[in-house]
This record gives C-alpha cells, sequence and structure tokens, in this order.
C-alpha cells in the first residue's frame, strides 16, 4: 500500500468513527468488551441439552459470557431515544437482534426457537433482552436484510467492537474494521425435539441442533504519518 492510500485510508476510518449507530431501538451480542455507552445491558442462561452434550463455540471467541455445557449470553440494547445523527441502517447482507414490536427500516423478521432441556430444566435471564420468548425454552426475534452485497463496505460506528449475524453469505464488510467469523452449536433437547425457525434465519439456524455464525468487528489501526504526503 502506497502511503498515499495509507493516509486515505486513515481519514476514511476517522470518518467511520465519527459515525453514530442508527436511530431506533434494537439489540447486539455484547462483546468481552462491552456494550456501547448508555445501551442497556440483559443476559439470558440456557439449559442446553443434559446427556452426551455437544455444545461448542469458536476458539478464541469474543463473546461474553459463559460457555461450557450450558451457555449464557449478554445482549446491548439501543435506547429508542437515543440521539443519533444516522438515520438508517446501511444497505447489506448481515442479520440484528430485534427490540420491541417491529425491525429497523430495511430488515426482515425472523424467529429462531430453542427447546431446551425437558428435565428439571434451569432457564433464566434478566436485564434487558432482544425480543423472544424466555421460559423454559427459548425464542429470539431477528432482524435480516439482504439488499447489498455483503463484500462492499458500510459505515457503522468503529469506537468499539461489536457482532453481527451473518446472513446468506459471508461477514459483512465494515469500513475501518478488521472481522473475524465465529460460531456457536448449541445441543438442544434430544427427546421429541421441537426446534424450528420462521422466515429466513440468520445463517446455521435450524434443524435438531441450531448454529449460528458471528462477525466480530474490531478497528484497524495504522501506525503512519501523512504530514509528508
Amino acid at each position: 500500500m502506497t502511503k498515499f492510500w495509507a493516509c486515505f485510508l486513515l481519514c476514511f476510518i476517522a470518518f467511520a468513527n465519527a459515525v453514530s449507530w442508527p436511530d431506533g431501538t434494537y439489540t447486539l451480542v455484547k462483546p468481552m468488551t462491552g456494550c456501547p455507552s448508555g445501551w442497556s445491558e440483559g443476559w439470558r442462561f440456557q439449559d442446553n441439552e443434559n446427556d452426551h452434550n455437544t455444545n461448542s463455540i469458536s476458539q478464541g471467541h469474543h463473546f461474553f459470557g459463559s460457555f461450557g455445557r450450558n451457555f449464557k449470553f449478554y445482549y446491548c440494547t439501543r435506547n429508542a431515544n437515543e440521539q443519533s445523527i444516522t438515520n438508517k441502517w446501511p444497505s447489506g447482507n448481515y442479520c440484528i437482534l430485534r427490540h420491541g414490536g417491529s425491525c429497523p427500516s430495511g430488515f426482515q423478521t425472523s424467529i429462531v426457537s430453542w427447546d431446551d432441556e425437558d428435565d428439571q430444566n434451569q432457564n433464566s435471564h434478566g436485564g434487558t433482552l432482544p425480543s423472544g420468548l424466555f421460559d423454559n425454552n427459548t425464542r429470539i426475534y431477528y432482524c435480516c436484510r439482504n439488499d447489498g452485497s455483503y463484500s462492499k463496505q458500510i459505515l457503522l460506528p468503529t469506537s468499539h467492537p461489536f457482532y453481527l449475524l451473518i446472513y446468506t453469505t459471508g461477514c459483512q464488510f465494515v469500513a475501518g474494521m478488521h472481522m473475524r467469523e465465529e460460531f456457536v452449536r448449541f445441543d438442544d433437547e434430544n427427546d421429541y425435539n421441537r426446534n424450528s425457525v420462521f422466515g429466513t434465519p440468520p445463517m446455521g439456524a435450524g434443524g435438531r441442533n441450531h448454529r449460528l455464525f458471528y462477525c466480530y468487528y474490531w478497528l484497524k489501526r495504522l501506525n503512519i504519518s501523512c504530514n509528508t504526503v
């Protein structure tokens, strides 16, 4: 990369860093680095299959929570009243989690339902969660869109790491951010399994054991001086 183009990229990243999260309320999965400032947090503990459990998760993942025989995910939810200079989510190929009665403009609702462990079920939850049902089983509403190429960079805030979900292709490119694909495989109830999906859910959902694919994003850093370009 020439110095000119490297400096151009630095300017582009600085512009992306000034981008705010889009208007409305919605939920993202919480990374180890935490939620964006001012967002609400919540958690869901899922009691997965007891017998010969085969839960699995990407080695070196960046999810905040606990991930062994059972999974405990944490969530970040944006307040609908928070001010934003960015009105809409950009076109692309990706999913977020729904919060409230509908998805943001441009997204379509889909649903993933987990049949959690039947015997002595210990499911629990707290705080602010995505739209869904959180009792002895788990149901979560997603917002997905496929109105642009995943390989075309979109503008989202770069100040903190975050997760999106893969929809139909691969990780959505985000300007100024590195990205890494990570997966979570749930070992759901063995007996009379009632897993289900509605609509076109994120990649990997469906079948007797759901498997979801996420993209983890973190800031690109370039140590370049542009004073003499």
